[in-house]
C-alpha cells in the first residue's frame, strides 16, 4: 500500500467516474433487459444462521428459483478478529438442510469464486487503487486515539459522531511526510456531489444526502482488509449480481454504495430492502437468543418446510397469507411487488401448528412416510434401547400403522417418544409399592390378571 501510495502522489483533483459518467436513467438502476437474474446471501460468520438470517436467505432463493436465476453464498469474513469457529460451515449446512441450498458458494466453487472475501484481497486493492488515482479516495493517517476523542466531543454536544474529514486536505507533501512515519494507513472515500437517487424495489424513490451528514468513510482498513462498503460494491460487480435483496438496515447506506459505483465507473444492480423480522412483541431478534438459531429448531424435530412457511406467512411478498406453503409453491406464488415496508412479526408459539399441518403432508406421501419410519425407528431406539422387551414394535409396519394413527395428535415425530406415548414401545414397569398404593387388593387383581 506505501508503494502505491507513493505512486499516486499528485495534486488532488475532485473525484470522477472511472468510465463514463452514470446518466438518469442508469442512477434509477434500471439493468440490462434479458440479463441474468444473479442473486447472493451474504453473512459474516461471526454466530450460527439463525430465523432472521434464514429468511433474507430464503427471499433470495425464492426470487431467483422464480426467474431461473441464481443464488450465491458469499461470506463476508473481512473482521477476523470477531469470527466464530465453525459458522461458517453451518451457514452452508443449514441452508442445505432449510432446502435452500447455493448454487455458488464456498462448498460448492462456482464461476465467481472465491467466495470468502478474506481470499478477494486483491479484487478491493485494485478497486482501491482506481479511487487513489483518480482522486475519489485519500489516506488517512488519523490514529484510533483522535478519531474517538472526535466521537466523545460529538456525543458531548449530543451531535453524531462523524469524521472531520481533516486527512482529505492533506497536499502532496505532508502525504510524503506521513507516509514515512506511518506505511500503512486506512483509505477513505471521498464523498463529495449530490448523492444520485434510486428506485428501491420495495420502499420506492429514495435518496440520502451522506455527504451532508457523514464523514468520509473508511473502505479500507490498515491492515488491508476492506469495510463492508468497498467490499459489497467490488464483488457484487464482479460476482455479476443483478439484484441486491438485503436488509432494511442498509437502505440509507445504498446511496453511498452507488457513490462508489458511480466513482468506479461500474453499472450497480437493482436493490430492493427486505423489512426486517421482528418478535411477536416488536422487538428485534437477538444472536443472544439461544432459540433463534436453525440447529435448535432441527435438533428439536421441526421440519424445514414448516420454518420456511412461518417466516414468509408472517411477512409479505404473496397474494395472500396462508399456512401449509411448500416451497415450490412459495417460488411459483412469490411476488416481489408484493413486498411491503411493514416488519414482520413472528410468532414461534404457532410453529407447532405449522409443523404439524407439514408432517401430515409428509404422512400422507408413501414415499416420504417410509423416511419418517425409519427417522422413528432411529428415535425409539435412542430413547428406549434396553427397555424394548419386545423388538418387534421396531417392525416397519408396525411404526408405520402407529404414524398413521397418530398422526393428527402429533407436531412432531419426537412427540412419539415422549413419555406420554411410551405405552406404545415399552411394557409398563410398576413396582409392587407403588401398585400396592393404588389398591389394597394388588395380589388378588394380579392372579386374576396374569392368570
Amino acid at each position: 500500500m506505501a508503494v502505491l501510495l507513493k505512486r499516486l502522489l499528485h495534486p488532488r483533483r475532485p473525484p470522477a467516474a472511472l468510465g463514463r459518467p452514470l446518466g438518469r436513467r442508469e442512477a434509477s438502476l434500471d439493468t440490462h433487459a434479458g440479463a441474468a437474474v444473479r442473486v447472493r446471501f451474504a453473512p459474516s460468520p461471526t454466530g450460527f444462521l439463525h430465523l432472521g438470517g434464514l429468511r433474507a436467505a430464503l427471499y433470495n432463493y425464492i426470487f431467483a428459483k422464480k426467474h431461473r436465476g441464481s443464488f450465491i453464498l458469499r461470506l463476508e469474513d473481512t473482521d477476523q478478529t470477531r469470527l466464530v469457529p465453525g459458522a461458517a460451515e453451518n451457514i452452508e449446512d443449514m441452508l442445505e438442510w432449510a432446502g435452500i441450498p447455493p448454487d455458488e458458494s464456498p462448498r460448492r466453487g462456482g464461476p465467481a469464486g472465491p467466495y470468502l472475501q478474506s481470499q478477494r484481497l486483491a479484487l478491493y486493492a485494485q478497486a482501491t487503487e482506481a479511487l487513489l488515482k483518480s482522486g475519489a479516495a485519500y489516506p488517512c493517517f488519523c490514529s484510533p486515539q483522535r478519531l474517538e476523542l472526535l466521537k466523545r466531543e460529538a456525543l458531548r454536544n449530543r451531535q453524531t459522531p462523524r469524521y472531520d474529514n481533516r486527512c482529505r486536505s492533506l497536499s502532496e507533501a505532508q502525504v510524503a511526510q506521513k507516509l514515512a512515519k506511518d506505511p500503512k494507513p486506512a483509505i477513505r472515500f471521498h464523498l463529495e456531489g449530490e448523492a444520485p437517487a434510486f428506485q428501491d424495489l420495495v420502499y420506492g424513490w429514495n435518496r440520502h444526502e451522506v455527504a451532508s451528514v457523514e464523514g468520509d468513510p473508511v473502505i479500507l482498513k490498515s491492515d488491508g482488509f476492506p469495510t463492508y462498503h468497498l467490499a459489497c460494491v467490488v464483488d457484487d460487480h464482479h460476482m455479476g449480481i443483478s439484484h441486491v435483496l438485503r436488509g432494511s438496515e442498509w437502505l440509507v447506506s445504498t446511496s453511498k454504495h452507488l457513490l462508489l459505483y458511480q466513482a468506479l465507473g461500474w453499472q450497480p444492480p437493482r436493490f430492493a430492502h427486505l423489512p426486517l423480522l421482528l418478535n411477536r412483541d416488536g422487538s428485534k431478534l437477538s444472536k443472544r437468543q439461544g432459540d433463534i438459531y436453525l440447529e435448535h429448531f432441527a435438533a428439536a424435530g421441526f421440519l424445514p418446510d414448516a420454518l420456511l412457511d412461518i417466516i414468509t406467512s408472517c411477512g409479505s411478498g404473496f397474494a395472500e397469507n396462508q399456512m401449509g406453503r411448500t416451497l415450490p409453491e412459495l417460488i411459483t406464488q412469490f411476488d416481489l411487488t408484493r413486498v411491503t415496508c411493514h416488519s414482520a412479526l413472528l410468532d414461534l408459539e404457532k410453529l407447532p401448528e405449522f409443523n404439524r399441518l407439514h408432517l401430515r403432508r409428509l404422512v400422507s406421501d408413501e414415499t416420504q412416510r417410509r423416511q419418517l419410519v425409519g427417522k422413528l425407528q432411529a428415535l425409539v431406539e435412542e430413547a428406549f434401547g434396553s427397555q424394548l422387551q419386545d423388538r418387534h414394535v421396531l417392525d416397519a409396519a408396525y411404526v408405520e400403522r402407529i404414524i398413521l394413527l397418530r398422526q393428527g395428535h402429533i407436531c412432531r415425530l419426537q412427540d412419539l417418544v415422549s413419555p406420554v406415548h411410551s405405552y406404545l414401545w415399552t411394557r409398563p414397569a410398576v413396582g409392587r409399592a407403588q401398585l400396592g398404593t393404588v389398591s389394597e387388593k394388588v395380589d388378588v387383581i394380579a392372579k386374576r390378571v396374569l392368570g
